[in-house]
C-alpha cells in the first residue's frame, strides 16, 4: 500500500533528493507563513496524507507518495 507524505519545508530541492527524487512529487508556494500552516493542517486531517517532519520552514509544501517498492 503506498503512503502519501505532506510537508512544509524551505528547501525543497533537499527534502526531494532526501526522498530519492519520488516520481509522484508536487510542490507549491506559499506567500505567507499563516497559509503554509493552514494548508498543511487540512491536507494532514485527511486520513490518506500523513506526515513526520519537524519544522522545516514554511516557504514550499510537497506532497510525495511512497509506495512499497520505493527505496528510501
Amino acid at each position: 500500500m503506498a503512503r502519501r507524505f505532506v510537508e512544509l519545508t524551505d528547501d525543497p530541492a533537499r527534502r526531494e533528493a532526501g526522498h530519492n527524487n519520488p516520481k509522484e512529487w508536487k510542490q507549491r508556494t506559499f506567500p505567507t507563513e499563516e497559509e503554509a500552516r493552514r494548508s498543511m493542517k487540512e491536507l494532514v486531517e485527511n486520513p490518506e496524507f500523513e506526515t513526520d517532519a519537524g519544522d522545516r520552514g514554511w516557504r514550499y509544501g510537497y506532497t510525495s507518495t511512497i509506495k512499497p517498492w520505493t527505496r528510501e
